[in-house]
C-alpha cells in the first residue's frame, strides 16, 4: 500500500490553521488510500491550534481508513509534545533528527 506525504513548512499556528486544514483535508481525501505521513521537520512555530489541527487530521485519516504518521518532528513540535504528553496519542517515538 502506498504512503502519501504532506510536508508543513513554517508556522503551524493559529495564523495558518485554516489554510493548513484545507490543504490537509484535500490531501487526505485525494482517494489515494494507504498511509498518510505529515512531515513536521520544517515547522518553525507550533501552538495549540497546531495541536488541534494534527488531532483533527488523525481523526479524519482514521475515518477514511488511513493510518496517520508524523515524521521529522522539529524542535518546536517535540517541545510541545513533551509538555502536553502527546507522543502516545499519535503513537510517535519523538526521536530527534539524525545529525549529519
Amino acid at each position: 500500500m502506498s504512503t502519501t506525504s504532506f510536508a508543513i513548512e513554517g508556522e503551524l499556528t493559529i495564523y495558518r490553521a485554516a489554510e493548513l486544514r484545507q490543504a490537509l483535508l484535500a490531501a487526505l481525501g485525494d482517494g489515494a488510500g494507504g498511509d498518510f505521513e505529515i512531515d513536521l521537520a520544517a515547522v518553525t512555530e507550533f501552538d495549540s491550534a497546531g495541536v488541534q489541527l494534527l488531532i483533527a487530521a488523525k481523526k479524519s485519516a482514521a475515518a477514511r481508513g488511513r493510518v496517520l504518521r508524523l515524521v521529522g518532528h522539529a524542535p518546536s513540535v517535540r517541545d510541545a509534545f513533551a509538555v502536553l504528553d502527546l507522543a502516545g496519542h499519535f503513537g510517535d517515538p519523538l526521536t530527534p533528527p539524525a545529525s549529519h
